[in-house]
C-alpha cells in the first residue's frame, strides 16, 4: 500500500510547489517507507497549478514501480494507494490494443485503461484502491475510492485549492487549512463510535465515500457513485450448488490476493472467517502459511487457543503474542493515523498483530467482511427474533420496552438485551441504530452540557443510518441490515481500523471476503441461507464444515474484543482521570461534569458497565489533545 496526496488550484492561488507536496508526503511516510515521488503539472505563468505526491510501500515490481506513473506521452499521471489484483489480465488486454508498459507494476494498467475508456475504467478494477488521476490534456483531476472503502481518501477546499490525501494529518500540513471542530461530527461519533462519511471531525474536510469518484474540472467539483450491490436478483440453486460455487469464488479471491513480490501471511483470530482464509491459502501456496495472532490474558477476551487449533490443523508457521498494556503511549499514535475520534477498542489487538507480523511479512490477509456478507453479528439474529416478538399486541410491546429501560447494564449481554427490548415495534432503521449506539438520545440529554445541547439541537445523528436503509434495494429485513452494515459499519469502522493499524506498521492488509465478485454472489443468496433459524453464517459454515476444525465451527463469536471495562477500573484509571475528568476537558463545553462523574463512579463501583462509553470519551479527549491542542 501507499500514501497519496495532492493540491489543485481551482481558483486564484500561489503556484503549487514541490516542497509543499513533499511536506504533505512526509506525514504519510509510515504508509510508504520505500520511496517518495512528486509530479507538478499545468504550468501557468511560470508556476504549476497542480501537484500530486506518493509515498510507496513496494509490493509488486519493487524496482520500477515508483509513482507517480504516466502514460507514453506524459499527459496522464497517476498516484494510487492500493492493489489491482487482476492487473495481469488487464495488461495483456491493453497490450493487444497497442499500449506499451514501462514498468511491471499493477498500477500502470489504470493509466492506459483511462486512455481507452475514461473513468469507466473503474468497473474493470478488482481490488482495493484510492487514487488520483491527472489528465493534463483536459485539465481534469479524478479522485476515486474502491467499492467497499478499504482505502481512505480525504479532501477539502481551502484558500481556492482542492487538497486531498490518504490521511487528515497530511492535509493539515498545508498552511491555512483550518482545524475547527465539527459539533455535528462529535454528535455522530458519540452515537456510532466513528464519524460517518462524508463528514470528518473537522469542518470542511470530507471523506470521499466508498464506491464514489470525484471530478474537478474548470473549477467545479462533482462526486458520483459508480457501484452498488443488488439484493433484488436472487439465484435459485440447491444448497449443494451454493456451497460449491462459494468455494470456487472464494478460492479465486484468495488466489488473487497472493499476488506479491514480497512475503505474505494471515492475521488469524481463531474465528470462522480468518480460519477459512488461512486454510484456503494453505491449499494454494507451497510450504507453510505464516499466521499471526494477538491476545489478552483476561478470560473471555483471548482467542489464542482457537488460533492455535487452526494453526495446528493447517500446519501453519504460527506466531503469537500477548498485548502489552502500554496503551497511554500507543493511543496518540493510533489517533494520528485515524485523524478522527474513533472508539472501536479492537484497534489495539489489530495494531499489535500487525506490528508482530511486520517483522516477518509485508502483506497479510484477514477475515474482514465475513460477518457483513453472511450475517454473523448478534444484531442479525435480532432481526429474526423481532419477527416473533412483533406478533405481540402493541400495548404489550410498549410495556416490555418501558420495563427494559429500567434494566441495569451489568455487562455487554445486558446492554444488548436491553437495546433489543427497548426497540420492539420500531422500524428496522430505528432498531439498527439502537443496537449499535454508544450513547442513545436519552443518554445524550444528560451527557451534554447545556451549550452543546443547543449546538446540536435539530440534528438527528440517525439520519445517516436511516438514509442508507431508505436507499437500500434489499426487500428483506435481514438483507437490508446486511446491506446497511456493508455501507456503514464496514467502511467507517472495521476498514478504517484495519487500515490505520496495518499502515502504522507499514504492512498491507488484504481482505478476500471483500472481493466484489464474492460480495455480489452473497447478495444474490436468499437471506435464509445466511441466517437459518438462529444459526449465523449458515451457508458459510456448511461450505467449510469438513474443512475447518470442529471446535472452530462450533464456537461462539468473539471478534477482536478488548477488556476495556476492566482496564478503566484499574490500569487506565489514572489516564482517564487526568484527561476526561480534567478541567481542560470540561472547558471544551461538550460534557456535563455531574453526569460524567456519576457515570465514572457507577462504573468504578461495578454498578453499571459503562466501559465502552467511558472509552469513547477518553478517545474523544485524546483526539482533542493530539489535533486541536497539539499536546501529545
Amino acid at each position: 500500500m501507499c500514501g497519496i496526496c495532492g493540491i489543485l488550484n481551482i481558483d486564484s492561488g500561489a503556484p503549487v510547489s514541490g516542497e509543499l507536496i513533499r511536506n504533505m508526503c512526509s506525514a504519510l511516510a509510515h504508509r510508504g517507507p520505500d520511496s517518495e515521488g512528486v509530479h507538478l503539472g499545468w504550468e501557468v505563468n511560470g508556476g504549476h497549478n497542480v501537484g500530486i505526491g506518493s509515498r510507496r510501500l513496494s509490493i509488486i515490481d519493487l524496482e520500477t514501480g515508483s509513482q507517480p506513473l504516466s502514460n507514453e506521452d506524459r499527459t496522464v499521471f497517476l498516484t494510487i494507494n492500493g492493489e489491482i489484483y487482476n492487473y495481469r489480465r488487464l495488461r495483456e488486454d491493453l497490450r493487444q490494443r497497442g499500449h506499451s508498459f514501462r514498468t511491471g507494476t499493477d498500477a500502470e494498467a489504470i493509466v492506459h485503461l483511462y486512455e481507452d475508456c475514461g473513468i469507466e475504467l473503474l468497473k474493470h478494477l478488482r481490488g482495493p484502491f484510492a487514487f488520483a488521476l491527472l489528465d493534463e490534456r483536459n485539465r481534469e483531476l479524478w479522485l476515486a475510492r474502491d467499492r467497499t472503502g478499504q482505502k481512505p481518501l480525504y479532501y477539502t477546499v481551502s484558500g481556492g485549492r482542492l487538497l486531498f490525501s490518504s490521511e487528515i494529518e497530511s492535509i493539515l500540513r498545508v498552511p491555512g487549512v483550518g482545524r475547527k471542530v465539527s459539533d455535528r461530527a462529535i454528535h455522530d461519533y458519540l452515537t456510532y463510535q466513528y464519524v460517518p462519511y462524508p463528514d470528518t471531525a473537522f469542518e470542511g474536510i470530507f471523506k470521499l465515500p466508498p464506491a464514489h469518484y470525484l471530478l474537478c474540472r474548470e473549477g467545479k467539483i462533482e462526486t458520483k457513485k459508480y457501484w452498488e450491490l443488488d439484493f433484488t436478483r436472487k439465484l435459485k440453486l440447491t444448497e449443494k450448488d451454493y456451497c460449491s460455487q462459494l468455494r470456487d469464488i472464494f478460492k479465486e479471491s484468495v488466489r488473487l490476493r497472493l499476488e506479491s513480490d514480497v512475503p505474505l501471511g494471515v492475521f488469524l483470530s481463531g474465528g470462522i472467517d480468518s480460519s477459512i482464509v488461512a486454510g484456503v491459502m494453505s491449499t494454494i501456496v507451497n510450504g507453510p502459511v505464516k499466521t499471526f495472532s494477538a491476545g489478552f490474558g483476561e478470560h473471555g477476551f483471548d482467542e489464542l487457543k482457537y488460533a492455535r487449533i487452526v494453526a495446528e490443523h493447517f500446519k501453519t508457521e504460527h506466531h503469537e503474542s500477548r498485548v502489552r498494556l502500554d496503551i497511554p503511549r500507543l493511543l496518540p499514535e493510533l489517533i494520528r493515523r485515524l485523524g478522527e475520534p474513533f472508539s472501536d477498542s479492537s484497534i489495539i489487538p489489530s495494531y499489535y498483530v500487525a506490528k508482530m507480523a511486520s517483522g516477518e511479512v509485508k502483506v497479510a490477509l484477514n477475515g474482514d467482511g465475513g460477518d457483513e456478507n453472511f450475517a454473523g453479528y448478534p444484531r442479525h439474529k435480532a432481526v429474526k427474533l423481532h419477527e416473533y416478538f412483533n406478533l405481540l399486541p402493541g400495548g404489550v410491546k410498549k410495556y416490555i420496552a418501558c420495563l427494559a429501560a429500567r434494566l441495569p447494564e451489568k455487562n455487554s449481554q445486558f446492554r444488548k438485551g436491553r437495546a433489543f427490548l427497548m426497540s420492539l415495534g420500531s422500524s428496522l432503521a430505528h432498531r439498527h441504530g439502537g443496537y449499535i449506539s454508544i450513547f442513545d438520545v436519552d443518554r445524550k440529554r444528560g451527557l451534554y452540557s447545556e451549550d452543546f445541547l443547543r449546538l446540536t439541537e435539530g440534528y438527528n445523528p440517525y439520519d445517516f443510518l436511516e438514509k442508507l436503509h431508505d436507499e437500500s434495494n434489499a426487500p428483506d429485513e435481514l438483507d437490508r441490515m446486511l446491506h446497511v452494515d456493508i455501507l456503514s459499519y464496514l467502511p467507517c469502522d472495521l476498514l478504517a481500523k484495519m487500515d490505520a493499524a496495518s499502515m502504522a506498521n507499514s504492512i498491507e492488509a488484504r481482505s478476500p471476503f471483500l472481493d466484489h465478485k464474492l460480495m455480489e454472489f452473497a447478495a444474490a443468496m436468499p437471506p435464509e441461507l445466511k441466517l437459518k433459524g438462529f444459526r449465523a453464517k449458515y451457508i458459510l459454515k456448511k461450505t467449510y464444515l469438513d474443512f475447518l476444525p470442529r471446535a472452530v465451527i462450533r464456537r461462539t463469536k468473539m471478534g477482536f474484543g478488548t477488556p476495556v471495562s476492566g482496564w478503566l477500573r484499574n490500569e487506565l484509571a489514572p489516564l482517564f482521570n487526568d484527561t476526561v475528568l480534567s478541567v481542560k476537558c470540561m472547558q471544551r463545553g461538550i460534557l456535563n461534569e455531574g453526569c460524567l462523574r456519576r457515570m465514572a463512579d457507577e462504573h468504578m463501583r461495578g454498578k453499571v458497565d459503562n466501559g465502552h462509553r467511558l472509552w469513547s470519551l477518553l478517545m474523544l479527549e485524546l483526539w482533542h489533545r493530539v489535533f486541536i491542542d497539539g499536546d501529545l
